[in-house]
């Protein structure tokens, strides 16, 4: 694991150096950078449950600003401006954020237990299942909602929404909210029967919330994909549920309307 993080923090300072140099930052984010590190450090190197508790409140507080894009001093580049896929499709556009992938890389280096009883033989067998299973039920759904149709297609930006979609998006999204989120709830509530149970069903529950800029359809398919991802997690780790998240995402892309029918 301290390979992981230390391979981290390189990749991450290295980025950001370049995303500097580029013009893509300015001077505010040293604040946001200092109050994550602060909360690391609460969270990382204090044992009183105050000081933990502390760090946790403010790395919450501080994902919510960076997932909703309020902080200051980012600027992500539009790399995909108003498209549509197919004639039906409502309108997409995809930025490259450079915000919201600092909440994944606090959680790998600051909470290295979302990657505990990892083990490779147990993930593939897992993905093996919880992957078909989750497309089969969300798109299926998804029909029959009205929310997408059967247009299978490539588009010209599919490369880069490949890298995006997995690297700043999924994993990110997996970290918060299978390894942050389910992963520390079942932590939390150790005690409790059923605590594993529990806590996959908060998380996919607000997964589910997360999506309901997009309809309450949208919120209700999010939080079917959450229990396909959280029990991809549970059983695989988080590779199963990386995988998962992405298969699932890459399949709605290349062969339903995506994001959703214009309406």
């Amino acid at each position: 694991m301290p390979v992981l993080r230390w391979s981290a923090l390189t990749l991450l300072t290295l980025g950001y150096c370049i995303a500097w140099v580029y013009g893509q930052l300015s001077l505010p984010v040293v604040v946001t950078f200092g109050l994550l590190i602060m909360a690391g450090i609460c969270v990382g190197h204090f044992r009183h449950w105050a000081v933990r508790g502390f760090g946790h409140a403010l790395f919450i507080a501080l994902a919510a600003g960076l997932a909703s894009h309020w902080l200051p001093g980012f600027f992500s580049a539009r790399v995909i401006a108003a498209a549509r896929f197919t004639p039906e499709a409502a309108p997409f556009s995809m930025y490259l954020n450079l915000d919201k992938p600092l909440i994944g890389f606090w959680i790998i280096l600051a909470c290295p237990w979302v990657f505990a009883g990892f083990n490779l033989r147990r993930s593939l067998i897992t993905t093996g299942l919880t992957l078909p299973l989750t497309l089969l039920v969300c798109l299926t759904t998804a029909l029959g909602m009205g929310v997408v149709g059967w247009t299978p297609k490539w588009p010209e930006q599919g490369g880069i929404w490949v890298l995006n979609n997995l690297l700043l998006v999924t994993m990110t999204e997996e970290l918060i909210f299978r390894g942050y989120l389910q992963g520390g709830l079942s932590r939390l509530l150790a005690r409790m029967p059923n605590a594993p149970t529990l806590a996959l069903l908060i998380s996919s529950l607000l997964f589910g919330v997360m999506h309901l800029g997009g309809g309450w359809q949208w919120m209700i398919l999010a939080s079917m994909a959450g229990l396909g991802y959280g029990i991809a997690y549970r059983y695989g780790g988080l590779p199963a549920a990386v995988i998962t998240h992405f298969g699932l995402n890459l399949t709605h892309f290349s062969l339903f309307t995506y994001p959703m029918f214009d309406r």
